[in-house]
């Protein structure tokens, strides 16, 4: 059985906000295997099983609130005793431009809360995650991820939902490599801005796998940065920005918690 891992944060105040695409890419997901709606709340978790495509799976909404997300996860896994190598994060990414995904077999929590819970929570990171771009912020990224999506965006949301439960399913059937290949690549159709570390030439639009394979698949799925000659706050080599934001050369931004009592940032 494959475990499906969407991160967000429970209640309708968050519901369609970008810290939330993980949901709802599950909910993508329940919809093509015929189980929305039916799911059940244990262990501080909402979870469901299905079939699809001959892949039998659970999807799991922990309702821990982002900063907590490990706890639930690592609950489900010792309860389902699901192998970690058959476990999957959907996770969103501002490091990464709207429309863009990416998929890795492990890696760091790269700053991110949610990420960052499940790991010291299992003490591992070698566990497979979707990340989801949502977009760079603007000066304040923690008002960025716990914003709802622009109107041009929201009309683009659903092919984006639609290209991320693709790449789960290819890597329920395939695993993370051919996803990876199959999916790292990808853009979505109209997105004006390239991922930095892309030569505008080699995006490729469209959705679905057929566009995936199209040969503009990008070399390095980790991304390399922007290299700056004087980097300024908030830039690669420079100190934070006032918003607590640096840009790392493998492209992620860190954010400096501002309040510890709110659970949903991160």
């Amino acid at each position: 059985m494959k475990l499906i891992v969407g991160l967000g944060n429970p209640g309708a105040k968050y519901a369609r906000t970008r810290h939330n695409v993980g949901w709802m890419v599950l909910d993508r997901l329940a919809d093509r295997a015929g189980i929305a709606g039916r799911g059940r709340e244990r262990d501080a978790a909402v979870a469901v099983r299905g079939r699809l495509h001959d892949v039998d799976m659970m999807l799991v909404k922990p309702l821990t609130f982002m900063n907590d997300s490990g706890i639930a996860v690592r609950k489900v896994l010792a309860r389902e005793r699901v192998p970690l190598e058959e476990m999957l994060v959907v996770v969103d990414d501002f490091a990464l431009p709207f429309g863009r995904l990416r998929i890795r077999a492990d890696g760091t929590h790269g700053g991110h809360n949610g990420l960052r819970s499940i790991v010291a929570e299992l003490e591992t990171q070698r566990f497979a995650r979707v990340r989801v771009g949502i977009g760079e912020p603007g000066r304040d990224a923690i008002d960025h991820v716990l914003s709802s999506f622009t109107r041009e965006e929201e009309r683009e949301l659903p092919a984006l939902l639609d290209a991320a439960a693709d790449a789960v399913e290819t890597w329920a059937r395939d695993g993370a490599a051919k996803a990876a290949n199959l999916w790292n690549g990808w853009i979505l159709e109209g997105t004006a801005t390239p991922n930095a570390d892309e030569p505008a030439g080699r995006r490729n639009g469209g959705a679905g796998p057929a566009a995936a394979g199209a040969g503009s698949r990008d070399a390095d799925a980790g991304g390399s940065g922007i290299a700056h000659v004087d980097p300024a706050p908030g830039e690669v080599g420079g100190p934070p920005g006032p918003d607590g934001i640096r840009r790392t050369t493998s492209g992620w931004r860190r954010i400096l918690p501002r309040d510890p009592g709110d659970r949903s940032r991160g």
